[in-house]
């Protein structure tokens, strides 16, 4: 105060929210956000249609492709929109499991808080809660990982996604992909190209060893196929080069402008020679060709391709071994790649280059067909999921029982842990074993079956297996070792570390302070607000 007047520090139109307004806005938020993906889990879960402002559609039940085109205004909201991101980035699968348990997570936090038990408290007891989540996923991951094993894993993280007529053909792909690039233990899978075209049955799809180039050949009179091809990789534009400063050329005289002319063809002509010296007959440009470079390297019987993505260029040259050239002096035999065949072809009425028969190739393409456009983009969604997951089991070795199967054994056994805490943390813990519970829960909802029922009969059947979960199929409690639903340990273990740290970090905001937005820009309720009371 300064003479009795108030001191405003912050910019007239911002607002802030503080204490449990705060909290309960942020909590609010996450449980809505957790509420619109929830319905989505699982094999029976329901799909999301969303449509942007150009009237484009997403026709999609993966947790994170409807965050992500969700427009979420609300900062809380957004932290979760970056659990899935990450869930995705770093497994691939398990976005919508990540998210719920975080929205279940603050809603089991509302209920300590109006018991009067600080945030602070509540954080550290998700914290312990956690880590002791991830000790007994160690106990009950299963560490017999075979083939068998990664086909199962790969069917289980597409059931459901709309791939149920193709699910095993396209599970023995995936895993003929991942174990394609897979190097000392490590899988890159963006060694793993995905392909999709319209137009043709899911069960068209298949595995090409080596790449396909969403390109045509640049001149109608080079050849379409290209047996025992030898390939060149170049980022240098077989053009005529533009001097790097300003400069005019004057010409005089006609017989100027024919001998510049020809100067300009020799040296593309030079560099097709340089081309076919080296001995490819197939090339791929990351930049342009000249029309005059394509009709000598029609002539030379060279099928070249131009404005070829850099990413591309690099799985070319993964899968055929071939480096890639910078300047075509430097371009020798040594140089060149090798496939079995390439060849141009058409695909639902549009051209593309296919390489394939690349001995040893550590660069391979799925190619995926699918009736619609609509239902071809979920199946390469559902193919994403699996191949992120297969790669998760072959590096890490471990997988886990699905159907809600590790949740409830956490929950049991977290349970008993939080015997052995004293002080109010253990209340902390409690609720985070009750908010695992969310996962089988839903599962259950989502099947049409009754909750409370499916989750009695769980941890009844725990007592004996840890591999007991839900058969949404059956609606009965089965081993899901047996029944082939597995999951890898990895999604489990991001999933619920993501979504402990999001909910501490929520928890531990007691003050939102939002410029130039009022609370509805904000998606608050403006009752809720708290208004922004002075800074003095």
């Amino acid at each position: 105060m300064a003479q009795g007047q108030p001191i405003f520090i912050l910019p007239e139109g911002t607002n802030r929210s503080v204490g449990r307004d705060a909290q309960r806005n942020n909590i609010l938020a996450g449980k809505v956000l957790a509420e619109t993906v929830r319905t989505t889990l699982g094999p029976k879960g329901m799909h999301k249609m969303l449509v942007d402002g150009l009237g484009d559609i997403v026709v999609t039940y993966d947790g994170v492709t409807i965050l992500k085109e969700m427009d979420i205004e609300h900062p809380a909201a957004k932290m979760l929109v970056e659990v899935a991101k990450t869930q995705e980035d770093e497994v691939g699968d398990g976005t919508t499991t990540a998210v719920i348990i975080a929205g279940e997570l603050l809603k089991k936090s509302e209920g300590l808080l109006d018991s009067d038990i600080h945030p602070t408290i509540i954080a550290m007891g998700y914290r312990k809660a956690a880590e002791k989540a991830q000790e007994i996923l160690d106990e009950i991951a299963i560490d017999d990982v075979d083939s068998e094993t990664l086909l199962k894993v790969a069917m289980t993280a597409m059931t459901g996604k709309g791939t149920e007529a193709a699910r095993e053909p396209l599970a023995k792909l995936i895993v003929d992909a991942v174990e394609a690039v897979e190097e000392d233990g490590a899988v890159d899978i963006d060694n793993i190209k995905i392909e999709k075209k319209d137009g043709a049955v899911v069960e068209e799809s298949n595995l090409v060893e080596g790449v396909i180039i969403d390109k045509e050949k640049v001149h109608p009179g080079m050849p379409s196929e290209i047996k025992d091809a030898k390939i060149a990789l170049v980022n240098t534009p077989l053009e005529v080069k533009e001097t790097e400063v300003g400069a005019v050329i004057r010409l005089t005289a006609p017989a100027q402008m024919q001998a510049f002319i020809e100067q300009e063809e020799n040296m593309i002509k030079e560099m097709v020679q340089k081309v076919a010296d080296s001995g490819a007959n197939v090339l791929f440009a990351q930049k342009g060709i000249d029309d005059l470079a394509q009709h000598y390297l029609s002539k030379a019987g060279v099928l070249a391709v131009r404005r070829v993505k850099k990413s591309d260029i690099e799985k070319l040259s993964r899968a055929t071994g071939a480096s890639v050239i910078t300047n075509l002096d430097d371009l020798t035999e040594d140089d060149l790649g090798i496939a079995g065949t390439v060849e141009e072809r058409k695909i639902s009425g549009e051209e593309m280059i296919f390489v394939e028969e690349c001995s040893g190739a550590k660069s391979v393409t799925l190619f995926v067909r699918g009736s619609t456009k609509h239902i071809v983009d979920e199946i390469v969604r559902a193919i994403e999921d699996a191949i992120g997951v297969v790669a998760a089991t072959v590096e890490d070795d471990k997988v886990v029982a699905g159907g809600g199967a590790p949740e409830i054994a956490m929950a049991k056994k977290l349970k008993d842990y939080a015997e052995s805490i004293s002080g109010r943390e253990q209340l902390a813990v409690n609720a985070f074993a009750e908010a695992l519970e969310i996962v089988p829960k839903t599962l259950a909802e989502n099947a049409g079956l009754d909750s409370i029922d499916s989750l009695v009969d769980l941890r009844a059947a725990q007592e004996d297996s840890f591999y007991m979960g839900l058969d949404v199929f059956t609606g009965e409690v089965a081993d899901m070792k047996e029944a082939g639903v597995i999951e890898p340990k990895r999604v489990k273990k991001q999933a619920i570390q993501s979504a402990s740290e999001a909910a501490e970090m929520i928890l531990r905001i007691d003050d939102v302070i939002a410029s130039t937005k009022g609370p509805e820009d904000m998606g608050m309720d403006p009752s809720m607000a708290g208004g922004m009371p002075p800074m003095m």
